[in-house]
């Protein structure tokens, strides 16, 4: 395979046999990436990967063959990397970048850090390692038509973690099981009624009516109290719905009728339900049968059926999944898949049938599909031009261009000029940023004498703010060690209160975590008036770091390619259903800040006659 040669100045090309570059991911953009610096003339690179190959990334992972399904990842994209160049000298780690062996000297080794990633958890985590041994890092990301290139550099421009991402969802149980809204809601219904049936049982999942919603109670403590209650063992013998189903032999109709029938009957006796909103309608299976129904037309995948054609959906994909059961054996479950296609189908057709009931407009299975594996259908020329820009900002870098990089945005439609490129300069670090400012400091607000220690640890530290191995020093003029990374030292700290370390409001905790070489201090702040299901919040941040306003919401819709029926990000921090991130970065936080810089912007374009592309390189 012919390499750039002769189209690189020597310099450059010379850099690119000599430079070790690090590759995050070898998924949709990593395989495109790998391929493309090879060709580009790259000779020493190293890719990491946890994952494993499926079957459904073989209509786009194109370096993944399906003789290759169950391998790794990372080490059979190098093999079918080296094809291109065999010369190559290209190292495969089928292992986590979060992994502690991994540390700043790993990274220090490295010219140039590219992310392929689809996680946040990872994002945020090889930003901090670049921070820390001040490597240059290429940011990418994909969601179906939209892409986005940026670069990082310490000092230099704003890191992945200057700007806010879009808060994971939550839903709260009550509005699944009791008053959905949305169709995200009888999707979320649907997943959790397979689990309950098909796979492994979860008492946070369980999908009957929640008699002790407070909404549905004159007095809403009471009904609090009688929840309470109703969790203590008693008398009353509970039959869960997987030992119902089992019963019944997994009968479809029984099924049916329970869970669109009596379920929906016993809803509508919990009258204060329905003051304020429509109530629900049940279906019943004989008042359904053989009912005429006209064809959909276009793709099956995208077709709407209508309600008795999911009835039809549902009783197949049960009397599938049934069988699948049985041929596992006694006490075996099944795992929901949305590239399954029966444990698809089970989800379609029982949302599609909460939906109805509830006067929300049916969805397609491909709509189904994208919301209840939370994902955007990824695609593979999407993959390919973010792949492309990533090498283009790469060589800018080699060549000692870093002031000329830019953020790249790859768009589904042309914007005002009939580009599908938008480059915008990148902007400088935040001051407030509480990773890379010179002194990293947040204010937490929460209750500390509800919140554990190891709540602290797990919901505040590492999941909210993305630390790995965190230490936690009490500034107390004493020095007390709350919580260590090292194993059972302060493990008997985790089922107290912060209260019971004599944390207060106004109180500041030191935090550490040394693999990524990061300190965080974190200010207290008790409160005892947080929202229902919230457990703590991150309060303080910068005007500058605010939601886009609602007037600019045209334009944020018009570049998150985003569903209308989807909800809009929630600031919980806990619920029953999170839903799993979005693989691209923030296109709506950038463009809060279009508006900032479009004098910046309008420059920029004039001096490359409005074309991106020749701005991206200078050879």
């Amino acid at each position: 395979m012919v390499q750039l040669v002769g189209s690189l100045r020597k310099e450059l090309a010379d850099s690119l046999s000599t430079c070790k570059v690090l590759v995050v991911g070898a998924g949709g953009i990593g395989c495109e990436l790998l391929k493309n610096l090879v060709l580009t003339g790259f000779k020493n690179i190293e890719v990491i990967d946890l994952d494993t190959i499926d079957v459904s990334n073989l209509n786009r992972q194109f370096l993944f063959q399906k003789k290759h399904v169950g391998k790794s990842k990372a080490q059979v994209a190098k093999e079918s990397a080296l094809q291109f160049c065999p010369t190559a000298n290209i190292t495969a780690y089928h292992d986590s970048i979060m992994n502690p062996d991994y540390n700043v000297e790993f990274f220090r080794k490295f010219m140039l850090v590219m992310n392929a990633l689809d996680n946040r958890a990872a994002r945020n985590h090889v930003n901090r390692m670049c921070l820390a041994a001040d490597i240059p890092l290429i940011e990418s990301g994909t969601a179906g038509y939209l892409g986005q290139v940026t670069v990082i550099k310490k000092g230099l421009t704003e890191c992945y973690e200057c700007q806010p991402k879009p808060t994971q969802k939550t839903f709260p149980g009550c509005t699944i099981r009791n008053t959905p809204s949305e169709p995200i809601h009888c999707i979320v219904w649907a997943k959790y009624l397979f689990n309950q049936l098909f796979g492994e049982e979860d008492a946070d999942q369980e999908v009957s009516p929640d008699t002790a919603d407070p909404e549905a109670a004159w007095k809403p403590e009471e009904a609090a109290a009688r929840a309470t209650a109703s969790e203590k063992d008693g008398d009353i013998k509970r039959v869960s719905t997987k030992d119902w189903a089992r019963s019944t032999g997994y009968d479809p109709v029984k099924l049916f009728n329970k869970l669109f029938k009596d379920d929906i009957m016993y809803l509508l006796t919990m009258d204060k339900l329905w003051k304020k909103r429509k109530a629900p309608t049940p279906l019943d299976w004989q008042q359904l049968e053989n009912r005429e129904e006209s064809p959909g037309s276009g793709l099956k995948d995208q077709q709407v059926l209508g309600v008795w054609g999911y009835c039809q959906l549902f009783q197949h994909s049960v009397e599938t999944l049934r069988t699948q059961l049985q041929e596992k054996g006694d006490g075996a479950e099944l795992v929901w898949d949305k590239d399954d296609p029966p444990a698809m189908d089970f989800v379609t057709a029982a949302a599609n049938l909460r939906m109805h009931i509830f006067s929300m407009n049916m969805k397609s299975r491909f709509d189904v599909k994208s919301m209840a594996g939370n994902i955007i259908p990824a695609i593979a020329t999407t993959n390919a031009v973010i792949a492309g820009l990533i090498v283009l900002e790469g060589l800018k870098i080699l060549s000692g261009e870093v002031e000329s990089c830019r953020t790249i945005f790859l768009n589904k439609c042309p914007n005002l000029r009939k580009k599908l490129l938008v480059p915008c300069v990148l902007d400088p670090p935040s001051a407030n940023c509480y990773v890379c400012a010179s002194k990293p400091e947040v204010t937490v607000k929460l209750n500390v004498h509800k919140t554990m220690v190891l709540s602290l640890q797990d919901r505040i530290l590492k999941e909210r703010f993305g630390m790995v191995a965190p230490d936690v020093q009490i500034e107390d003029g004493k020095g007390t060690i709350l919580i260590s990374s090292e194993e059972g030292e302060t493990e008997a700290n985790n089922s107290k209160f912060l209260a019971d370390f004599g944390i207060r409001n106004g109180s500041r905790l030191q935090v550490d975590d040394f693999l990524q070489d990061y300190t965080l201090l974190v200010n207290v702040l008790h409160t005892e008036e947080l929202e229902r299901d919230v457990e703590f919040e991150v309060v303080g941040e910068a005007p500058d770091k605010a939601p886009p306003p609602q007037s600019n919401q045209e334009d944020v819709n018009s570049i998150t390619n985003g569903n209308k029926d989807s909800a809009q990000p929630s600031t919980s921090s806990k619920g029953q259903h999170v839903e799993k991130e979005s693989c691209f970065l923030s296109f709506v936080s950038v463009m809060s800040r279009e508006k900032k810089s479009q004098k910046k912007k309008i420059k920029y374009s004039n001096n490359i006659n409005g074309d991106p592309y020749r701005s991206c390189i200078r050879l």
